[in-house]
C-alpha cells in the first residue's frame, strides 16, 4: 500500500514539474526530434496493427451476423467500433509497448550514467530538456496516429466486407457514414490525449527513478509497459463512461 502511495504520489509530483517546466520558451528541436522517434517510426507497426484489427473485426461481425440476415449492419458496427474504442485503445497499447519502454530504459541509462546529474549541474532542468520534450511528442504523435488507424482500420473493414462478405464498396462505405455523430470521432480522438500521458508520465518515472544499476533498467522498462497498459485499458472505462454521459446529456 505503502509502495502504491509513493508511486502516485511521485506520478503526481512528476506531472506537476512537467506543467510548470511548460512556462518559457519550448525546446522545439528536441520535441522534433522526439515525434520522429515516436510518431514515425511508429507507424509500420500501428498500419499492421489497424489493417489486422479492421479485417478481423469485419469478419467477426460478418460471420456472427450472416445466420440472422444482418451482414449490411457490418459496415456500421465495425467503423463505430474503430473510431471509439479499438483505433485509439489498439494504439495506445502498441504504443504503451514500443515507446513506454524506449522512454523508460532511455532515461533510465541517463541516470545510470550519470547524465541526468550533469544536466543538473550545468544548471539545466531534466524536466524541461528530457521529460517534456517526449511528453509533448507523445500528445502530438499519439492523436494522429489514431488518425491513421482509424482510416487504415476502415479500409482493411472495407477489403473483407468486400471480398468475403460480398458487399457493394458503396453501399459499405455509405453505411459506415450515415448516421455518425460528431461524439463517434471525438470520443476516440479525446482518448488519445489521455492515452498518451498514460504512456509518458509512467515511463518517465520509472526512467528518473531508477535503481541498482543496469539491471534496474531493464526492471524499470517492464514496470513502464505494464503501468502503461494498465492505465490504458482501466482510463479507457472511465473515458467511456465520461463521453457516454455527455452524449446523454447534450
Amino acid at each position: 500500500m505503502t509502495q502504491t502511495l509513493l508511486f502516485f504520489g511521485g506520478l503526481a509530483e512528476l506531472f506537476t514539474l512537467i506543467l510548470k517546466n511548460l512556462k518559457g520558451k519550448l525546446e522545439s528541436r528536441l520535441i522534433a526530434e522526439q515525434v520522429f522517434q515516436i510518431g514515425h517510426r511508429s507507424l509500420p507497426l500501428v498500419i499492421i496493427t489497424a489493417a489486422s484489427t479492421g479485417m478481423v473485426m469485419a469478419l467477426q461481425y460478418g460471420l456472427g451476423l450472416e445466420r440472422f440476415g444482418g451482414t449490411i449492419y457490418v459496415p456500421r458496427l465495425v467503423t463505430v467500433t474503430i473510431l471509439r474504442e479499438m483505433g485509439p485503445v489498439f494504439t495506445a497499447l502498441m504504443l504503451a509497448a514500443r515507446v513506454g519502454a524506449g522512454i523508460a530504459s532511455e532515461i533510465g541509462s541517463m541516470m545510470v550514467t550519470q547524465q541526468i546529474d550533469a544536466i543538473r549541474a550545468l544548471g539545466t532542468s531534466p524536466i524541461k530538456k528530457i521529460v517534456l520534450p517526449r511528453v509533448l511528442a507523445c500528445l502530438i504523435s499519439l492523436p494522429l496516429l489514431v488518425g491513421i488507424a482509424n482510416l487504415v482500420a476502415f479500409l482493411g473493414g472495407l477489403a473483407i466486407g468486400v471480398t468475403e462478405l460480398k458487399l457493394d464498396p458503396q453501399f459499405y462505405v455509405l453505411k459506415a457514414i450515415t448516421n455518425l455523430s460528431m461524439m463517434d470521432y471525438f470520443a476516440g480522438f479525446a482518448k488519445s490525449f489521455f492515452f498518451a500521458l498514460f504512456i509518458a508520465v509512467p515511463a518517465c518515472y520509472y526512467g528518473l527513478n531508477v535503481q541498482d544499476g543496469t539491471k534496474g533498467v531493464g526492471v524499470a522498462t517492464t514496470k513502464a509497459v505494464v503501468t502503461s497498459s494498465i492505465f490504458i485499458l482501466i482510463g479507457d472505462f472511465f473515458l467511456t463512461k465520461l463521453f457516454w454521459v455527455i452524449e446523454k446529456w447534450t
